[in-house]
């Protein structure tokens, strides 16, 4: 019998522990967007801007 109530006690210690980690995940913002990077790579770049030729073919 008392070693279930070891096992018990060992299980609500795992279990808190996994609770504060989770806790603690959320608080620093380990979930805050997941969304986003999963569809990054579908996304295309931004076209590289012109350059002005005006100034390089002056005489």
């Amino acid at each position: 019998m008392s070693i279930i109530l070891l096992l018990i006690g060992i299980s609500l210690m795992v279990a808190l522990i996994f609770l504060g980690a989770f806790i603690w995940s959320v608080r620093s913002g380990q979930y805050d967007d997941d969304y986003t990077p999963s569809v990054r790579i579908l996304l295309d770049d931004e076209p590289p801007k012109p350059k002005d030729t005006k100034l390089n073919n002056q005489p």
